[in-house]
C-alpha cells in the first residue's frame, strides 16, 4: 500500500526537478547567448559573477557555484531542505550550462534595446520556471525571502534594493550604460518570473454586493459558466442585510464579469482580488448553453 503512495512522490520530485535544470538551461542560454555578450549583466549573484569573471578571467559557472554557497546555507537553515536541495540543483545547472554554452553564438548583437528585451524574457522564464518548481537560480532571492522575515519590506523590494548594489559594481566593469541596460533587462526579467510563477492565466476573485443576488448569480452561470457563493453581510451604517456574492473567474474572463455586472446592477458595489492559487473545490467551469 506504501508503495503506491511513494511512487507518485517519487515522479512529482523528478519532475519538479527537470522542470528546475530546464529552467537552468534556459536562463544560462539568455545570459551566454544574448547579455553577455553585448555587455549587459543579470542582478544578483549571477550579476555579481559576470563582473568577477570579466575581471579576474575566471570560468562564469564556476564563480557562480562558488559564491552561491553562503546563501544556499542560509536557504537550507531558514526556509528548508527542499528548498535548499532544489535550489543546488538549479544552480549547479546553472553554472554547468552557462560552460557549456560559452561558444555558442550570440542571436542578437549591436541592437541595445532588443538585447535587454530578449535577454530579460529568457533569463525571467527560465528563473520563474525554477522558482514555480521549488528552486531558486538566484542566492540572492533567498536572502530577500529571509530579510523580508526580519524587516517590514516584501520580498521584490528587498531584491530591488540588494541588487542596487550589484548594479552600482557592475557599472565599474560595464561602465554605466551597461549597468542601466542590465538593470532594465533585469526588471523585464523580473516581471517576465512573475507571470511565469503565477501562470498566464491567474484568477480573480469578484465580491458584489447587490440588490438583485439571485439574478445576478443566475447570469453569471449562465453566461460565464461559473458558479458563486453567498454570504450574509449587514451594512454598519444602515443595519440592512444583503447577499454578497463571490465568484472565482480567470483573468480572461473579467472584461466579461464586469459587463455583466454593469447590465444587471450599474450601482453594485464590487471588490476585485487577484489569486495566487485556487486549489480544491470545483473550479472547473460549467457548460455555457
Amino acid at each position: 500500500m506504501g508503495n503506491t503512495k511513494q511512487k507518485p512522490k517519487v515522479v512529482k520530485i523528478i519532475s519538479k526537478s527537470v522542470m528546475i535544470m530546464l529552467g537552468a538551461f534556459i536562463a544560462a542560454y539568455g545570459l551566454e547567448a544574448v547579455l553577455i555578450p553585448n555587455n549587459v549583466s543579470d542582478g544578483g549573484v549571477t550579476g555579481l559573477s559576470i563582473v568577477g569573471s570579466q575581471l579576474f578571467g575566471l570560468p562564469l559557472g564556476v564563480l557562480i557555484g562558488i559564491l552561491n554557497i553562503p546563501f544556499i546555507w542560509l536557504g537550507y537553515k531558514q526556509i528548508g531542505k527542499s528548498f535548499a536541495i532544489y535550489s543546488v540543483l538549479g544552480i549547479a545547472t546553472l553554472a554547468v550550462g552557462t560552460s557549456l554554452m560559452h561558444h555558442i553564438p550570440t542571436i542578437i548583437e549591436g541592437d541595445t534595446l532588443l538585447v535587454t528585451v530578449v535577454g530579460g524574457i529568457i533569463l525571467g522564464f527560465g528563473m520563474g520556471l525554477a522558482l514555480r518548481n521549488g528552486g531558486a537560480l538566484d542566492g540572492i532571492d533567498m536572502l530577500a525571502v529571509l530579510l523580508s522575515r526580519k524587516l517590514p519590506f516584501g520580498t521584490s523590494d528587498l531584491i530591488l534594493f540588494l541588487n542596487l548594489f550589484v548594479f552600482i559594481v557592475v557599472s565599474t566593469v560595464f561602465g554605466l550604460q551597461g549597468a542601466i541596460l542590465s538593470g532594465i533587462a533585469y526588471f523585464i526579467a523580473s516581471k517576465v518570473i512573475h507571470i511565469v510563477e503565477e501562470g498566464l492565466s491567474g484568477s480573480k476573485t469578484f465580491k458584489i454586493i447587490t440588490s438583485h443576488p439571485e439574478e445576478m448569480v443566475e447570469t453569471i452561470r449562465d453566461r460565464l459558466g461559473r458558479s458563486a457563493t453567498y454570504n450574509i453581510v449587514r451594512g454598519a451604517y444602515s443595519n440592512e442585510e444583503f447577499k454578497e456574492i463571490t465568484c472565482v473567474i480567470n483573468r480572461l474572463e473579467d472584461s466579461k464579469m464586469k459587463e455583466i455586472i454593469h447590465e444587471l446592477d450599474p450601482n453594485a458595489f464590487v471588490t476585485v482580488y487577484d489569486v495566487a492559487e485556487v486549489r480544491g473545490g470545483n473550479f472547473r467551469k460549467k457548460d455555457i448553453h
